[in-house]
């Protein structure tokens, strides 16, 4: 059953990736020779689980800011090509990780790789990956860069325990959800992004800056995910409307439809979330109660309000076509088509 609502607020139906993905394409075009040559192994299953999920498409946005920010920073080498690598690695890893923890059927509009290899190769290739990411953050020489990306690796673990735990949990809070956020998706968003003034041996506040502009796209992004869990279409979601919901995680437009609503309302979140007691008409009966309680309205002001955060981070920055795309992507991120 497809439900699609579609999301309130203003939009920016310009707003576009273009203007970055043009400004890196050629050394994003090397950071994908670099990923499929990382992606070999003797192990016939390795590359071929990888190669699933990495020829499956996504926008590379995190490889791209590492990239970007580096450009910002005035940096001429080529450590951030192995770096933005990296990040895209450990995003990957990731993914793999979460389908399994999430028990997914789609990935990026294609079967999730657990489905077709199990949950053990996918955990595994997930290490894999996660090795090689590590095994070039080592190569580029940086410890500076090491510190970073290695925190965000802890971090994003401890992102997951904490999905875990607040999973079909509906007394979760709004700030138990962005701690989970902060940690699974922002904290990423923010090394990738850092780690482009760290190499290019930019002053600590440059540095600060582009962690602070990574982390709040980052929140930003997740919160529109999570609305467009409940209001997008499923051929540019790359995964089914509603997953969230089969799947019993607590997101922000979920929290606050909760805490609005009365007891009959709570009791129907309590028996499709905690209880998995998801019915055939359910998910239209919970898409109209986070539409009733204008939850969908209040997660995107929360995702305009992370946005306006990371477009001020960038205020240091002298003008320039680098610092133009960096910020039509807050835009793209928040107003994307749904």
């Amino acid at each position: 059953m497809g439900v699609v609502v579609k999301l309130p607020g203003p939009r920016d139906p310009q707003a576009s990736l273009a203007p970055l993905v043009a400004l890196v394409e050629e050394d994003m075009a090397h950071v994908n020779r670099i990923i499929l040559d990382r992606a070999r192994s003797n192990v016939d299953l390795i590359p071929e689980l990888a190669r699933h999920l990495i020829d499956s498409g996504g926008k590379r946005l995190r490889p791209m800011l590492t990239i970007a920010a580096a450009k910002l920073c005035g940096y001429h080498g080529d450590a951030h090509v192995r770096l933005a690598a990296s990040v895209e690695f450990m995003h990957t890893a990731t993914l793999l990780h979460d389908d399994v923890v999430d028990e997914s059927s789609l990935r990026r509009g294609k079967t999730a790789a657990r489905l077709l290899w199990g949950n053990e190769a996918s955990v595994l290739v997930g290490d894999f990956l996660l090795g090689q990411a590590f095994k070039m953050m080592v190569d580029v020489g940086s410890l500076g860069a090491l510190r970073i990306l290695s925190d965000a690796a802890a971090v994003i673990a401890e992102g997951e325990v904490m999905q875990l735990i607040t999973a079909k949990n509906t007394e979760t809070t709004e700030d138990d959800y962005l701690a989970v956020i902060d940690a699974k998706t922002a904290a990423l968003f923010a090394a990738a992004a850092e780690v482009g003034a760290v190499i290019a041996e930019r002053p600590k506040s440059e540095a600060a800056a582009l962690r602070s502009y990574g982390r709040n796209l980052g929140l930003a992004f997740q919160l529109v995910d999570d609305a467009l869990d409940y209001s997008g279409e499923p051929s540019k979601l790359g995964k089914s409307v509603g997953d969230d919901f089969r799947e019993g995680k607590i997101t922000l437009p979920v929290v606050l439809c909760y805490r609005r609503g009365n007891a009959s309302e709570r009791a129907f979140w309590e028996r499709t979330l905690k209880e998995g007691d998801v019915g055939e008409d359910d998910l239209a009966k919970a898409v109209d109660l986070i539409a009733r309680h204008n939850a969908l309205i209040d997660t995107m002001e929360r995702a305009r309000h992370y946005g306006a955060i990371a477009r001020d981070a960038l205020a240091i920055f002298p003008e320039s076509d680098v610092k133009a795309a960096l910020l039509e992507a807050i835009e793209f991120s928040i107003e994307r088509p749904f």
